[in-house]
């Protein structure tokens, strides 16, 4: 089977997408599909792996992010497309590459593969001030409306957790197939953690080991809410005599943002971009809980990671991440909401680590899964709706 994915938001400086493309890649040339994925960059170019390939086509850049570019002449894709002559499609967002894939006259078979959802993302965040989600939801009925007539021209819509499936089916979408995500179990692992590395942290943070560490991963971007965070972490601080150190890791084009944030703040440490996952993976494994800001997360692959490294939780009480949050190992709070945070911080605090952490792990290894297995099924919907499976296959808009 051969299979090329519109990557809209691929780059090689990105984070979780690139890390997402680079092992579908490698799971499909391993069950012996060819992958061929087709990226927006700064030249015309074509990457090798393996038996797959990274089509880069020239595109104008994003204009908030620089790292990224976005597809904008449907031509020089569908010329790709004409080439390759796919026997499926994925459209990984509901942007230009959704319609791009939709109005490619080809014969192949198409997926929208939906990693995002904007409403909770952008106005849940823009006008959550002063109106319910009801009412917001309401207000974009425009974008419920264009996802709607958007996801008629496919063959089906696939998404990674339940609260998406959830959020798309009641604003009337057909039912997506759900492909449970996972992550890299092989990598995120208890048994990293690091006594020296979470004492250098705390030090990092000017605290002493006795402190609770607490760890932040994620680009730095206003949906992330880092600012109201480490405001959380200051209020904790002032409420409790068990005192705590925030470290962040990430970057974006919200730095100057979460720069200015920190400024001043000596429990506080912004660690900047981590790229080489084995270095992450040690730092989830060290630290003694992650802290979680977004909302609009559809499945939440740093927390998945996370509780593959035995690390537990504290989120957000919306979004794909309470798909991940159990009582036994994470505290959740009203999203958005800086004294909120603080006091599920404080809570956490005075819980038992250990049982926490050896919940955590119980629940990345059975909750979450290895990553493998989510492109195995993956790959195995896709051979399904190539084959013209009927329960594979939902009805598609002439």
């Amino acid at each position: 089977m051969k299979i090329v994915d519109l990557a809209e938001f691929y780059a090689p400086g990105g984070g979780g997408v690139r890390t997402y493309v680079d092992q579908k890649i490698r799971v499909a040339q391993a069950l012996g599909h060819e992958m061929v994925v087709i990226a927006p960059g700064p030249e015309d170019r074509v990457e090798q792996r393996g038996s797959g390939r990274i089509i880069w086509l020239k595109s104008p850049f994003m204009p908030f992010d620089k790292r990224y570019h976005i597809f904008w002449d449907a031509a020089p894709v569908h010329a790709v497309l004409n080439a390759e002559q796919p026997d499926l499609i994925e459209a990984s967002s509901p942007w230009r590459a959704g319609w791009i894939a939709a109005r490619w006259p080809g014969a192949a078979k198409r997926v929208l593969f939906l990693h995002v959802e904007p409403v909770a993302a952008y106005p849940y965040r823009w006008l959550g001030w002063g109106f319910s989600h009801a009412r917001i939801d309401r207000m974009f009925e425009w974008f419920w409306s264009y996802l709607r007539r958007l996801h008629l021209h496919f063959d089906a819509t696939v998404v990674g957790g339940t609260w998406i499936a959830e959020r798309l089916t009641d604003h009337g979408l057909t039912p997506p197939v759900v492909v449970p995500m996972g992550v890299e179990t092989s990598v995120f692992r208890p048994d990293l953690r690091d006594a020296t590395l979470r004492r250098d942290l705390l030090a990092r943070c000017g605290l002493g080991e006795d402190a609770t560490l607490l760890l932040g991963v994620g680009r730095h971007h206003p949906e992330k809410r880092w600012p109201m965070l480490i405001e959380a972490v200051e209020r904790a601080n002032a409420m409790s005599a068990n005192k705590v150190g925030f470290v962040l890791a990430g970057d974006g084009v919200a730095r100057a943002a979460v720069d200015r944030a920190a400024a001043g703040k000596p429990n506080i440490c912004v660690l900047g971009q981590v790229g080489e996952r084995g270095e992450l993976a040690r730092l989830l494994a060290s630290a003694d809980a992650l802290l979680h800001g977004s909302t609009s997360e559809t499945f939440g692959m740093v927390v998945g990671e996370a509780l593959s490294a035995g690390l537990p939780l504290i989120v957000p009480a919306f979004g794909g991440c309470t798909g991940l949050a159990r009582p036994a190992y994470a505290e959740s709070y009203a999203p958005a909401t800086a004294d909120a945070a603080a006091a599920a911080i404080v809570r956490m605090i005075g819980r038992d680590f250990g049982a926490m952490r050896t919940a955590a792990a119980h629940a990345g290894a059975t909750l979450v899964g290895p990553s493998d297995a989510h492109f195995t099924k993956l790959m195995t919907l896709y051979g399904d709706i190539v084959g013209g499976s009927e329960a594979a296959t939902l009805p598609r808009a002439a």
